[in-house]
C-alpha cells in the first residue's frame, strides 16, 4: 500500500509532537531519551544477542539453555519488552507444551533464523503458524484448557524480535503498540492472516521510514518509525522509576506525560469509555470533580469507587460493590470464576499519592473475614488484594510482607488508576486476547508491589 496525503500529514503532525516533547524531570525528551535506548540495544545486540542466537542456531547450545539465557537477558535489560506475554512467556509455553524437544528445538530454529527476503519470511510465519495450531490441539487433546496453549497471535512479535535483532534495518519489530497507532490514524489495521498482515506493516513501516528522511534531511531508521509510532499511544517499554516491585514509589509526576491526541479536526480514536478514562484525575483529588461529583448527588470517593467497579465489569470480571456504608469491608470484589481467584479492592483518593500502613490492622481484619468467605462459598485458588490510587509510597514492604503473612493473600498490588485505565484499553482492543488467566490478566496480579501503565503495556503487549 501507498500512504495517501492525508496519512503523510498526520504523521508529520506526530512526528513534530515527538520531537517537540514533553521535557521529564530530568530534562529529558523522549527522542533523547529513545536515542539512549537504541544506542543500548545495539550495544546489547553486539556483546551477547547475537552471538547468543548464533551459537543456538549452529547446535552449539541446547534450547533449554537458550531459552533461560534469552530470559535473563530482557530481564537485566529492558530494551525491547520481551519479558511479556508476546515474548518471553508465549516462548516457555512453546517449550513446555511441546510433546518433542527435539521437533520444539528444530521447528524454532527454521522459524527464528533470520530471513532473506519478504517470499522467506512469509513461509517462516506460515510453518510456524501450523506448528502452533498443531500444538495447540495436542494440548487440548490431553484434556488441558487452551489457556495454556501457545496462541497464534503471539507469533509476529517472537518472530520479529529474533528477526529484528539480527537485522535491524530490515525487520521491525509487530509491537501491538505500533499496530494500535496505525489504527488509531486510519492508516492500516490486521486482516488476520499473520504473514499477510506482518509483510504490510513492514511495508507501512519503510514508507513512514522514508517520509520522515525526506522530513529530517537525515537517513532515519526502523527504531525512529517504532518511536515515534509510540508516541502516538505511549511508549510501552520506556524504563520509568516506577516500574521496578520493589523499593521505588511510582509517581505520576514521574511517568512520561501523556501522549497528547491528534489536533481537534481529526475523530477521537481512545478505546476507553469515559468513565473509565476519568480514574487517574479521580485518584489525584481533582477539584473540579470533587464539585463535579457534589452536583450528582455522591463524594468523589464514593464515585471513584463506582468508577473502579465498572472498569473491573468491562474487563470481564464478575463485580461487586461493597464499600461505603457496609461496615469493616474492602470497596469492591471482582470474581474470575474459570480462573478461581477474587480480587478484593479498595480505592484512595489521593492528591500526594497512598502510604501503606495507615490502615493496616483495618485490612487486615476484614481481609481475614472476607477471604475465609469466599473460600467457604467457592473454590478459590488464589485471592489478590489491590489498592488502587494515584500514586504510592515507598514504605510498603513491611506492610505487604504482613499482609500476606496473616492472611489468605496471594499477593497485594499497588494499582495506579492509570494502570487501570491501560488494562481496559488492552482488554477492548483484543478481547480475545487478553483473557483473565495466567495468560492474561492474572499475570499483572501475581507479584506483589507497585504497577503501572508501562508494565501493563509491557506484559500485555
Amino acid at each position: 500500500m501507498s500512504l495517501t496525503q492525508n496519512q503523510k500529514t498526520r504523521i508529520l503532525e506526530l512526528l513534530n509532537e515527538y520531537n517537540s516533547g514533553p521535557v521529564n524531570e530530568e530534562n529529558v525528551t523522549p527522542r533523547n531519551s529513545n536515542a539512549e535506548l537504541d544506542r543500548n540495544r545495539a550495544r546489547l545486540i553486539g556483546d551477547e544477542l547475537k552471538p547468543l542466537i548464533t551459537e543456538f542456531l549452529d547446535g552449539s547450545i541446547p534450547l533449554a539453555e537458550f531459552k533461560s539465557r534469552i530470559d535473563s537477558i530482557n530481564k537485566r535489560n529492558n530494551f525491547w519488552g520481551f519479558k511479556g506475554i508476546k515474548g518471553q512467556m508465549f516462548f516457555n509455553m512453546v517449550v513446555n507444551v511441546s510433546d518433542s524437544i527435539e521437533e520444539c528445538d528444530q521447528e524454532i530454529k527454521s522459524a527464528i533464523a533470520v530471513p532473506t527476503n519478504d517470499n522467506i519470511a512469509s513461509s517462516r510465519i506460515k510453518t510456524f503458524a501450523s506448528y502452533m495450531k498443531r500444538l495447540g490441539e495436542q494440548w487440548v487433546e490431553a484434556g488441558n484448557t487452551r489457556h495454556g496453549a501457545p496462541k497464534i497471535g503471539s507469533i509476529l512479535f517472537f518472530l520479529s524480535w529474533f528477526w529484528q535483532v539480527q537485522a535491524s534495518d530490515t525487520w521491525p519489530v509487530f509491537y501491538t503498540a505500533g499496530v494500535n497507532a496505525l489504527n488509531d490514524l486510519n492508516i492500516w489495521q490486521p486482516s488476520g492472516e499473520p504473514a499477510d498482515d506482518y509483510l504490510s506493516f513492514k511495508q507501512i513501516h519503510y514508507e513512514i521510514q522514508e517520509l520522515l528522511n525526506n522530513e529530517l534531511g537525515r537517513e532515519s531508521t526502523l527504531y525512529d518509525v517504532e518511536h515515534v509510532l509510540w508516541f502516538k499511544v505511549g511508549n510501552p517499554y520506556q524504563a520509568s522509576k516506577g516500574t521496578e516491585t520493589k523499593g521505588k514509589a511510582w509517581s505520576a509526576k514521574t511517568q512520561q506525560e501523556p501522549t497528547q491526541d491528534m489536533p481537534e479536526e481529526y475523530l477521537p480514536n481512545s478505546y476507553v469509555p469515559p468513565i473509565v478514562s476519568i480514574l487517574p484525575s479521580m485518584a489525584l483529588h481533582d477539584e473540579a470533580l470533587v464539585e463535579a461529583a457534589k452536583r450528582s448527588g455522591t463524594s468523589l470517593p464514593r464515585a471513584f469507587e463506582k468508577h473502579i467497579d465498572a472498569a473491573f465489569s468491562i474487563l470481564g470480571y464478575e463485580t461487586k460493590l461493597l464499600g461505603q456504608g457496609a461496615g469493616r469491608v474492602p470497596d469492591g470484589l471482582a470474581l474470575a470464576h474459570d480462573e478461581s481467584y477474587a480480587i478484593l479492592w479498595d480505592a484512595k483518593v489521593r492528591a500526594n499519592g497512598y502510604s501503606m500502613g495507615t490502615d493496616d490492622r483495618t485490612i487486615r481484619d476484614y481481609i481475614q473475614t472476607q477471604s475465609r468467605e469466599l473460600k467457604r462459598r467457592r473454590f478459590l485458588r488464589n485471592i489478590y488484594y489491590v489498592v488502587v490510587s494515584s500514586s504510592f509510597a515507598d514504605d510498603y514492604d513491611d506492610a505487604i510482607r504482613s499482609l500476606k503473612m496473616e492472611t489468605d493473600i496471594s499477593e497485594v498490588t499497588l494499582l495506579g488508576a492509570d494502570a487501570l485505565v491501560a488494562m481496559v484499553d488492552a482488554k477492548l482492543r483484543a478481547p480475545l486476547f487478553v483473557t483473565l488467566g495466567p495468560d492474561g490478566l492474572q499475570r499483572l496480579f501475581s507479584t506483589s508491589g507497585i504497577l503501572d501503565a508501562g508494565v501493563v503495556r509491557e506484559q500485555l503487549n
